[in-house]
């Protein structure tokens, strides 16, 4: 249901994503120092978030009590809500938040914070501290606008809710961004803050990709070499794919097991998966830089490779090759409890496997046709890992190739892939490079930061991800488990480049994600209210295009 008229242009009914069905009430509710929570069983973990995010801004407790007027209530009879739906409502006298399910409340405490004053949003330091926790980035670019004058962000008199009315259940399970810490290695204090603000727009997967030809960032105990040597390169090339341009400065950092353990924690606790990523059986320079064995040429030395584009080298396909991944996957799983594990499986140059004796042969023992078929026999073996203890392997569709049915299949290159992909019995994830590639300039002209050459991608293009399958085959869309944003990280080595590069767009991949149906000038027309809460957390949102564009199809 599209939003009242009126409460368009109301800037504190400014919600994005847009909620299913809202009703502005009459009142406010004001919530002071008498305010307090009544937390129903299984509902502590949102009220634990609430305070969290309230308490640093306001100085607020917002403790437990039986009679408290703003009530956080599980209700497991609420089925049509079901897994992260939630209802709020909002008057004059009292707050009831309710879900069936405890995600569904975490859910409803964002939009509380939409719903609250900007500066509610922020620490009263000017620093992100609090929920996001203190970080090494200054006043930057996360200075949150506060000027750290008063006592809090949000003097008591003016933390008021508006009254409303809100139904609001997500139309697909997957609403997920990927972060690239491979190319450039993010400090886990700013993916604390990356995590928060998916949160924020009620995206609930973070895809970290932890493994590439440039550096391989999680720790492994079995092989400590793949991050003590893996994890480090001696340049990076200045330029896109092709460039004879490098900086001549060494780029490394690899996460310990607590840090990552902390991610996870975090993101959990804001109703986020964290879904690890380790490419094979291409996409490994790192790994062969560490562990030539792994090759197909056992005694050629490597190291990290320093350029961007699609390295021809890739992983032998040995038995020991099998056992050296199947116990990085062990690893991974103990460390990451996602029910999904990535596997990678793109840009997999076969032309080692063709002219190496053993990978001829390989092949022919499998009963393959050649080589070039052995990409989707190791896929295979990965993937019945994976799916053997429990979880459920992903891989990025490559040119439509059939991936082994346990995969979910991310499409990136076209949708027709996709489409394939779920017509084979797949479940799929969108994640078409035209709309959800990040590290695309967001517009065109000089003044942009250096991008991933090819196209620009701007927020009209974003907006316009299609999800619906073709009108011939409506039973597909059974297998759409949602959609992903990428953020790959040749070109954006800082956070403050990511965040540019990232918003105002994620704004728009959270509302499709979300939503059903589409309404271009509806969402610019609350984007614009939301742009407040985007200043006061200090991310960068502007450059957006003409609001007068027609609605994408």
């Amino acid at each position: 249901m599209d939003l009242p008229r009126p409460a368009r242009h109301r800037p504190d009914l400014t919600l994005v994503p847009r909620p299913g069905r809202l009703s502005p009430r009459p009142g406010r509710f004001r919530l002071d120092a008498t305010t307090r929570l009544r937390v129903a069983p299984g509902a502590e973990q949102a009220a634990d978030l609430l305070r969290g995010y309230l308490t640093p801004a306001t100085g607020l407790r917002l403790e437990h009590a039986e009679d408290g007027t703003f009530v956080l209530a599980l209700d497991p009879a609420l089925t049509g809500l079901g897994e992260e739906g939630y209802g709020l409502t909002v008057a004059a006298h009292g707050v009831l938040l309710r879900a069936a399910r405890p995600t569904g409340l975490l859910r409803g405490v964002q939009t509380v914070r939409q719903l609250l004053p900007p500066e509610a949003l922020t620490a009263p330091t000017g620093r992100d501290t609090g929920p996001y926790g203190s970080g090494p980035y200054g006043s930057g670019p996360y200075d949150t606008g506060s000027t750290g004058s008063a006592p809090y962000a949000v003097p008591p008199h003016r933390v008021e809710l508006p009254g409303v009315e809100i139904t609001d259940v997500p139309a697909h399970p997957w609403r997920g961004m990927l972060l690239d810490v491979a190319r450039h290695f993010q400090p886990v204090s700013y993916l604390h803050r990356f995590v928060d603000l998916l949160a924020l727009h009620k995206l609930n997967v973070l895809q970290l990709h932890l493994t590439d030809d440039q550096g391989w960032r999680m720790p492994v105990e079995a092989y400590p070499r793949l991050t003590g040597t893996g994890g480090r390169r001696a340049q990076s090339m200045v330029g896109p794919a092709g460039s004879t341009r490098f900086d001549g400065r060494a780029h490394g950092g690899a996460y310990t097991r607590a840090e990552l353990a902390g991610l996870v924690a975090h993101a959990a606790a804001r109703g986020v998966t964290v879904v690890p990523e380790i490419s094979v059986p291409g996409h490994v320079r790192s790994a062969l830089a560490a562990y030539p064995e792994l090759g197909n040429a056992p005694d050629r030395r490597l190291d990290v490779w320093t350029e961007w584009g699609v390295c021809p080298t890739v992983l032998g396909v040995g038995d020991h090759v099998l056992d050296f991944f199947r116990t990085v996957l062990d690893e991974v799983m103990d460390l990451f409890p996602a029910p999904y594990v990535h596997l990678g499986g793109d840009e997999v140059p076969t032309g080692e496997w063709e002219s190496s004796p053993a990978a001829i042969a390989r092949a022919a023992r499998e009963g393959l046709s050649g080589p070039r078929e052995l990409h989707g026999w190791f896929m295979a073996r990965m993937a019945d890992h994976v799916a053997g203890a429990g979880r459920r392997p992903v891989a990025w569709a490559e040119d439509g190739a059939t991936l082994p049915l346990s995969c979910t299949v991310m499409s990136w290159r076209t949708p027709e892939h996709a489409w394939a992909a779920a017509r084979r019995g797949h479940d799929v994830i969108h994640a078409d490079h035209r709309r959800t590639y990040f590290d695309y300039a967001r517009a065109s002209g000089p003044e942009e930061p250096a991008a991933q050459p090819g196209h620009t991608t701007d927020l009209r293009s974003v907006y316009g991800v299609d999800l619906l399958p073709p009108p011939d085959e409506p039973g597909l869309a059974g297998r759409v488990l949602g959609v992903q944003g990428q953020l790959w990280t040749e070109f954006v080595p800082t956070p403050a480049h990511i965040e540019y590069l990232t918003y105002p767009r994620l704004c728009a991949l959270a509302e499709r994600a979300w939503t059903a149906s589409g309404d271009w000038r509806d969402f610019r027309d609350r984007l614009d209210g939301h742009g407040a809460r985007l200043t006061a957390l200090g991310v960068p949102h502007d450059a957006l295009p003409a609001r007068t564009a027609p609605a994408p199809a």
